[in-house]
């Protein structure tokens, strides 16, 4: 896993309310962890997008345990981004922290009874497409996730765009089209990020999603930092 540049990361977040970072995951991981996909062993339970509103495609939580890159990233990632989102807990007033280590985050979730495991294998084919939505889960949440392109634009895909869109009070909302190639990751907020406005830091509300597949098969690894009730 390439280290990330966390101050640009951190300052991507603050001022679009993303961050990309390039190359996370090599083009052996992406092909390693897309081939899973038909290995219902692997999972613990499916979502049909259109049997619930949704949108259109697929996708597969992971069973425990984890696949060794998927439990790497959580763990890996998770310190700096607990910092990232601990500095926003305070400019957004919000009383909740986050631990260092992502053992004793986990730990406060199984403790609430949030003990199913979320990160997620996601397929779109052609005409496919994901609602804009917010991953909650249960009460305690962290505020960051991310997703990893498994796919080749172009080359396996046409269409599918990672979109993310920011309500802002009483101001219409702004949308973010994020391109990615194989292997890179977009960093994002869960349902919420700061803002500094002319009177100080406000909230904004956040929903991503995924636009219309055009051609071809896209998978998608995503990585959320809080497990599930």
């Amino acid at each position: 896993m390439r280290v990330p540049d966390w101050r640009q990361i951190e300052d991507d977040l603050n001022q679009y309310g993303c961050a990309v970072v390039p190359g996370l995951l090599n083009r052996a991981q992406c092909a390693a962890l897309a081939a899973q996909y038909d290995d219902a062993s692997r999972f613990r339970s499916k979502v049909v997008m259109q049997r619930h509103g949704f949108g259109q495609g697929e996708y597969q939580y992971w069973a425990h345990p984890l696949p060794d890159t998927v439990a790497a990233l959580r763990t890996e990632l998770y310190p700096p981004l607990a910092a990232i989102a601990n500095r926003w807990h305070a400019s957004m007033g919000l009383d909740s922290r986050f631990p260092v280590a992502h053992a004793d985050f986990l730990a406060r979730c199984h403790a609430a009874g949030q003990t199913r495991p979320t990160p997620l294998l996601l397929r779109y084919r052609k005409g496919d497409y994901n609602c804009l939505h917010q991953d909650l889960y249960g009460e305690h949440v962290f505020p960051l996730q991310l997703a990893v392109l498994l796919s080749r634009p172009q080359d396996d895909f046409t269409g599918g765009e990672f979109v993310l869109t920011e309500q802002r009070p009483r101001m219409q909302s702004r949308a973010e089209v994020v391109p990615l190639a194989q292997g890179d990751a977009v960093l994002f907020p869960v349902a919420q990020r700061p803002v500094n406005g002319t009177r100080g830091s406000y909230r904004v509300n956040m929903r991503h999603g995924v636009s219309r597949l055009r051609s071809g098969l896209r998978h998608t690894l995503g990585i959320i930092f809080h497990d599930a009730s």
